[in-house]
């Protein structure tokens, strides 16, 4: 009885130390790779994307914290299929396969056409091709600001968004709930909560003033890159150059970025 409970106790403790090692493998594979995430259905998380933490936390600068504003996460669904779709994408219109978010060198603002973050959410969440240019993966947004200034994220900074032809292998896309660009100038909350954000986002990556567009001006960019050829002066009507520089003059008028120290 004793010899078979100590045979008993060794195949128990061979088996918790072959799915403790499998584990820590599935925690630390590539979610590029055959293995993915434990839920690769769902999976949108800078951990996974960049190593730099939860999806809003990768890292600030040195003084970006002290002025980060409050963010509200509602993700949508960004998994293994649709970052390969992100790669393969990356690959048709910039010339390198990735998905990955590595370069943070300009920000886009964009109004959404629709009355509510939920609507936004909706419009990314499914992950079916766009109904403007019928590619995969869907369109999206890192972030979206509610009318009355609440920031909700959608995905997560490590990771390319498609919401802006040209622009997507650096940007930060983000989007306002109205159908214009007047509609989001004259809305004193919603303004405060994107010009937080916007200034959080461009002092974390020490992107200029200058590099904060709207997505009309996206075809004057210096980082415009663009390899399909009927799509090299495509762009949308979204925060014309007369808007986005009130909106600069704004963002300036907020203050310059904390010291490092």
């Amino acid at each position: 009885m004793a010899h078979r409970l100590n045979i008993g106790i060794a195949a128990a403790l061979a088996v918790f130390l072959i799915t403790a090692a499998a584990a820590i493998w599935l925690t630390h594979a590539d979610p590029s790779g055959a293995a993915g995430t434990a839920n690769p259905a769902n999976s949108n998380s800078t951990r996974a994307d960049s190593g730099n933490g939860p999806p809003s936390e990768a890292s600030p600068r040195s003084g970006a914290s002290r002025i980060k504003p409050k963010i509200r996460q509602k993700l949508i669904p960004f998994g293994i299929k649709r970052k390969h779709e992100m790669a393969r994408y990356s690959k048709r219109h910039y010339g390198k396969r990735e998905w990955r978010l590595k370069q943070h060198l300009q920000i886009v603002e964009h109004y959404a056409v629709s009355g509510s973050v939920g609507q936004i959410f909706n419009t990314f969440a499914p992950d079916h091709p766009d109904s403007e240019l019928g590619e995969l993966p869907n369109t999206c947004a890192h972030f979206a600001i509610a009318p009355g200034g609440r920031i909700y994220q959608l995905v997560g900074l490590g990771i390319r968004c498609r919401h802006v032809v040209g622009l997507n292998y650096l940007s930060i896309g983000i989007e306002h709930v109205g159908y214009s660009d007047h509609d989001v100038l004259s809305r004193e909350k919603q303004m405060k909560g994107s010009l937080k954000l916007t200034k959080w986002l461009r002092c974390r990556y020490d992107i200029d003033v200058k590099d904060v567009i709207g997505h009309n001006e996206s075809l004057s960019s210096r980082y415009h890159r663009e390899k399909v050829e009927s799509l090299k002066n495509q762009t949308h009507g979204d925060f014309r150059h007369s808007s986005m520089n009130k909106y600069r003059r704004q963002l300036r008028e907020a203050g310059q970025c904390p010291s490092r120290r």
